[in-house]
């Protein structure tokens, strides 16, 4: 079978038999728990428990996207060909990190399996649980489909809420007002920690936008040199 034939057949055999009971947050980190279930033989299962965390949405622009790292050679392709016709249209961007917790080996059927596993959410009355029932060949593909149909079930509200607060509004120079909170709120993090410096740098040269704030970043530091 070739990869793209197995990664396939790992979509069409993911199931999320719990899915969280609330969406992704509009304005904060979300954290949602996860117990994957796969299967090794009818009797033998693997169960893993991690959790996959969210960030807060993020507006941004293809102009923006293209200065971000980790992309395939043909999605990035796809990007600078966006950033040339629209480089200035805003859309919701995600990003998210998974942290792996426990790996278990049960001796039981999986409907079995899956089923105590929900009992055991039920007890604890936990909204951002989720079950996984993937393909232990390719269980990471399983929990990316996961996440994949978390983010669509929730990106609708997230747009709305955002339009209401006008967050989507592009300025003269083709940044969302949503980004222009985000580097005001870094410019104030670096006031109080020196150290958060690169990150607000790396988001200005994102955007194209240091010259502009240069001098604002640049007084932090006349100011600490100062006092």
């Amino acid at each position: 079978m070739e990869a793209d034939e197995k990664i396939q057949y790992a979509v069409e055999h993911t199931e999320v038999v719990r899915a969280p009971m609330q969406s992704l947050a509009t304005f904060g980190t979300t954290n949602i728990y996860y117990y994957l279930v796969t299967q090794l033989t009818e009797w033998v299962n693997v169960v893993r428990e991690g959790r996959v965390i969210a960030a807060r949405p993020k507006i941004v622009t293809p102009s923006y996207l293209v200065n971000l790292e980790g992309f395939s050679s043909q999605a990035r392709k796809f990007i600078e060909m966006m950033a040339e016709r629209y480089p200035h249209e805003p859309g919701i961007f995600y990003t998210y990190k998974n942290e792996p917790r426990e790996m278990n080996i049960v001796s039981e059927p999986i409907n079995a399996v899956i089923d105590k596993i929900n009992q055991l959410i039920d007890d604890r009355r936990d909204p951002l649980t989720a079950i996984i029932k993937g393909v232990e060949a390719l269980w990471d593909v399983s929990l990316l489909k996961f996440t994949y149909e978390l983010t669509t079930s929730s990106v609708q509200a997230n747009v709305a809420e955002l339009e209401q607060r006008g967050l989507f509004r592009v300025d003269s120079a083709g940044v969302p007002r949503d980004a222009r909170n985000h580097i005001e709120g870094l410019l104030e993090k670096t006031k109080r920690e020196p150290s958060s410096a690169p990150e607000l740098v790396a988001e200005l040269n994102k955007w194209g936008l240091f010259h502009e704030y240069q001098d604002r970043f640049l007084s932090i530091f006349k100011r600490r040199k100062g006092a």
